[in-house]
């Protein structure tokens, strides 16, 4: 009695979407909290607050940069497809 249970190919390029898109948000949050985490570091952790907030909003138009990268890499590479 083998049941071997299989799913259809619609159902799998559903999830396979599912997967990309989920991980393009991801990426773009998880860019900006990085980047914003990280002038808050510096700002406050490394230079006691005497260059606040100037570095995080730097790193955090970093992290907006990076994000909008990830974006179009994600993208390029969904086109590929």
């Amino acid at each position: 009695m083998n049941m071997k249970v299989t799913m259809s190919d619609d159902r799998r390029e559903m999830f396979r979407q599912l997967a990309v898109y989920s991980q393009v948000g991801m990426t773009f949050v998880f860019s900006i909290l990085i980047g914003f985490g990280m002038g808050w570091f510096l700002d406050n952790k490394v230079f006691g607050g005497n260059t606040a907030p100037y570095l995080t909003f730097i790193f955090l138009a970093f992290g907006i940069a990076a994000g909008f990268k990830n974006l179009w890499d994600l993208n390029r590479k969904i086109q590929d497809e």
